[in-house]
């Protein structure tokens, strides 16, 4: 069955649009339609914190970190005779090793080859696949099934905040992390989990139900001694799979992480969250624009920070200057290839973990407290983002550089941090950059933006993950 998109509305310009492009003929501006967005801070119905952020964050570096993932992500569900030919032909990821029981980070192009959205790809074993994540990515590819030309069915299970009354999400998903958790996962289970690959996916049993689980890092040092392990399965068994996790993990120091820490240990582990998708411009995506609800996803998107422009298209990256230039495969032909051949060649920026100076945060923390008209944009501890698109400027004396994009402090860092994308030549171990801390003219309209003044942060490059000083 095919569930369409839904829209909501709200008494604000563009509130009685239907679709994206009319709420972006309302307001006149793509940019300020995502910067003056009047969405405030993402909160799921997941709590901030269990005991408290610091002991959180200490758990996966000490011993072993629960988070439930089950309701801030949308998963998206594929089948059909034509589902191969689909993501091949909108995916920039090669597709000779695919199937049921694997796994892909799915990166989506427009045809200039800018990214619309990524997300996490699962080979299922009954002929469907499922889109996990923010629902960019996924809606490029149901509106790809409604326009025609592909015998494929979707079925659509929302996050919660987005949910029907009454109904309930389909999956529950659990993230565990830490140098604790095989010994965890393999007291719960009884027995041996065998050599887990990062990526790879593996089954197991947890307090009598069948889950799966997929190795990767979403907090913490990659490539460390910790393990990171999603494990998903149906709703329902939840808690009894939740109670398993716990109990098995007593003796060890399992800790309960809320999303304070969760999001927080995404910038140690360096990821970036998502590009602004590139579909607000181009003339030959009106209609995709017109098919996107006003108020989805796209036409709900908040993007902060210094870095400021008027054209909505120099916020566009592609996956090159994303950092995911390794998942672009000219083995195939796919929406944008030609452009990604020819920006192969080009110089493109580099992902680096930008290290905040400490007496210049401490300077903004007390700005923001007690500087008067003059203070500075709060610092909100331990995670600094105030859009869903965080990009703060990143300068090398007067000279543009790059952004920088998630940022937060951990005490396994004991520093702010950020995730960044530099000029490569720039992208130097030790080399000073400075980040311009605050938005333009006082603040956008933000609702979470409070009125400001922009200052800079000194911030030290490192190519690698932090480590504490």
């Amino acid at each position: 069955m095919n569930t369409p998109l839904t829209a909501t509305a709200a008494a604000r310009p563009g509130a009685a649009a239907k679709s994206l492009q009319e709420r972006l003929d309302s307001i006149g501006s793509a940019v300020t339609m995502l910067r003056d967005s009047r969405s405030g801070r993402f909160k799921s119905p997941y709590i901030d914190e269990f005991t408290n952020w610091q002991d959180e964050q200490a758990g996966w570096a000490q011993t072993a970190t629960l988070f439930d993932q089950s309701h801030h992500m949308t998963d998206v569900y594929f089948r059909g005779p034509d589902i191969d030919r689909l993501l091949a032909e909108h995916a920039t990821n090669s597709f000779k090793s695919w199937g049921p029981g694997k796994t892909k980070h799915l990166i989506v192009c427009a045809p200039d080859g800018n990214m619309i959205g990524t997300a996490v790809l699962f080979g299922l074993d009954d002929g469907w696949v499922s889109v996990v994540g923010p629902t960019a990515a996924a809606n490029w590819l149901q509106y790809q099934v409604e326009r025609g030309g592909y015998d494929v069915e979707y079925q659509r299970d929302e996050r919660t905040n987005d949910l029907a009354p009454g109904v309930k999400r389909r999956t529950f998903r659990y993230e565990i992390e830490g140098p604790a958790v095989r010994a965890i996962i393999e007291k719960a289970n009884g027995g041996s989990i065998g050599d887990v690959k990062f990526f790879s996916r593996v089954r197991f049993t947890l307090g009598g139900v069948p889950v799966e689980a997929l190795s990767h890092t979403m907090a913490g040092v990659p490539g460390s001694e910790s393990m990171g392990l999603e494990i998903w399965g149906p709703a329902g068994e939840g808690k009894r799979v939740w109670d398993a996790l716990l109990d098995a993990g007593e003796e060890v120091g399992l800790v309960r992480g809320g999303g304070l820490a969760y999001y927080t240990g995404s910038v140690e582990s360096g990821y970036a969250a998502q590009p602004t998708p590139a579909i607000y411009s181009a003339p030959e995506l009106r209609g995709y624009r017109e098919w996107l609800p006003a108020r989805g996803y796209e036409g709900g998107l908040s993007v902060g920070g210094s870095f400021a422009s008027d054209d909505i298209e120099d916020y566009y990256v592609t996956p090159f200057d994303f950092g995911y230039g390794h998942l672009v495969k000219f083995d195939h032909d796919f929406v944008g290839r030609t452009a990604l051949e020819a920006a192969a060649s080009r110089p493109h920026k580099k992902k680096v973990w930008l290290r905040w100076n400490r007496d210049d945060v401490a300077r903004v923390y007390a700005g923001a407290l007690y500087g008067g008209s003059g203070r500075y944009k709060y610092l909100a501890t331990p995670l600094g983002r105030y859009a869903r698109v965080q990009l703060d400027a990143v300068l090398d004396g007067d000279r543009l550089t790059g952004t920088s994009t998630l940022c937060g402090y951990t005490v396994n860092v004991g520093d702010w941090m950020s995730t960044a994308f530099v000029d490569e030549q720039d992208a130097t171990d030790g080399k000073e950059l400075r980040l311009l801390w605050g938005e333009e003219n006082g603040g956008t309209s933000k609702l979470n933006v409070e009125s400001h003044v922009q200052t800079d942060i000194r911030v030290t490059v490192s190519n690698g993950p932090l480590e504490r000083l």
